[in-house]
């Protein structure tokens, strides 16, 4: 069934469970991952911004329609961030009749692999946890409060920590502002079930390596940084044991995004390829949509397709990095450079345009199937905390989102 964006001003309680067949993977950046043999490696996670988080498990969670104009949204046109050229209107946009007022809580089932990479086992998991999540607004602040449990199907999620329920708090700005340069990010944003994007690991590798077991899952210092994720890069020689949702958990438990939350999508829009879905929010304040945006960014009416980064694997390899033959470009942030105008977003994985909920246009991010996935930086003034450290050499985001 379909919800009305109106009618989210409530709290739906859903009692339902939402049965998900996971064979188990392994465990993400800052938590534990899997290797290639199938041992799952520690991959530490950096503190959460704004103090322990949660995520929030839906198992129903109000289906936003993407296609409308107010779609998500009490207001579709309430927040203009610039011209609909493309050009930035300096001026500070206002989200505040976007989904304040948006919770839902309830009981989700949960189904994954607990992997021990010290002795080797792994153990199926099926459990059923409480989900909760809420966002308010002040006359200045979006205030998100949730539990740290995902609200959809966990499925081929290979865990070193059992999920659990965690304390997320977190606080927002209202009225974003674009600023001159990019500020990079550990923690890109949160997701509208309160599950935060984290896309950064900590595992490092060698000059020497030739395969994963010689690198270090959590905590690494080798110069080599290991991504999550694969996007287009094959054949993969990382385990970090995301699930279907490209997520995994941290070691304190909590759940989180590397790349697109695909369950999440289906709840909020079924039709999330031929319409934009809104997907969460940034530490800066502007929203973060999933795959799909116009093709044109200035006609709300125009088509959909997948947007596409702006980042492309070097073309002169360094000597001492690992030999592609055993790690194809793109296993490392080293391997990416942004290359501006040649995808569809900036260095951020941003632009300017019409929305369903921002039908005048705003500033907004995308998660794309490549590099980086989820922004590594903001373009907007960023919430306290969420800074990462120094750019690394292939553009803003770079190593420094993580520990």
């Amino acid at each position: 069934m379909r919800f009305p964006v109106m009618a989210l001003t409530g709290t739906l309680a859903l009692a339902g469970l939402s049965a998900c067949d996971d064979d188990g993977s392994a465990d993400p950046a800052a938590d534990a991952a899997a290797t290639s043999d199938g041992a799952v490696a520690a991959d530490s996670a950096t503190p959460d911004t704004g103090g322990a988080d949660s995520a929030v498990g839906d198992t129903g969670l109000p289906e936003v329609d993407a296609g409308e104009a107010d779609a998500g949204t009490a207001d579709a046109g309430a927040a203009d961030a610039g011209d609909v050229d493309g050009s930035v209107d300096p001026g500070d946009p206002s989200t505040a009749s976007v989904l304040c007022g948006f919770s839902d809580e309830g009981m989700q089932r949960l189904v994954y692999d607990s992997v021990n990479p010290r002795v080797g086992t792994s153990t199926p998991v099926d459990e059923t946890l409480p989900f909760s999540f809420s966002w308010t607004c002040s006359d200045t602040e979006r205030v998100l409060a949730a539990n740290g449990v995902p609200n959809h199907t966990v499925a081929g999620g290979q865990f070193a920590t059992p999920v659990s329920v965690q304390n997320v708090s977190q606080t927002l700005t209202l009225t974003p502002a674009v600023l001159d340069a990019a500020t990079p990010v550990r923690e890109a944003g949160f997701a509208l079930n309160g599950v935060k994007f984290d896309p950064a690991t900590a595992g490092t590798c060698p000059d020497d390596a030739t395969d994963d077991s010689t690198c270090n899952y959590a905590m690494g210092s080798d110069d080599w940084h290991m991504v999550a994720t694969p996007g287009e890069t094959s054949p993969w020689r990382f385990g970090f044991g995301v699930d279907e949702n490209d997520a995994h958990v941290q070691p304190n438990g909590q759940y989180h995004y590397h790349g697109n939350p695909a369950r999440l999508v289906d709840h909020l829009n079924p039709a999330s390829e031929q319409s934009m879905t809104l997907v969460g929010w940034a530490m800066d304040g502007f929203p973060i949509y999933s795959l799909y945006g116009h093709t044109d960014p200035s006609d709300g009416a125009s088509g959909v397709t997948k947007m596409r980064s702006s980042y492309r694997t070097i073309e002169a390899v360094p000597a001492n990095r690992p030999t592609v033959e055993d790690f194809p470009l793109g296993h490392f942030e080293e391997d990416w450079t942004y290359v501006e105008g040649s995808g569809d977003l900036d260095e951020c994985n941003g632009r300017f345009g019409v929305t369903p909920e921002f039908p005048n246009g705003i500033y907004h991010y995308h998660i794309t199937e490549t590099y980086p996935t989820v922004q590594r930086c903001v373009m907007g003034t960023s919430a306290g905390g969420a800074a990462g450290g120094p750019p690394g050499p292939g553009g803003p985001p770079g190593p420094g989102g993580r520990p």
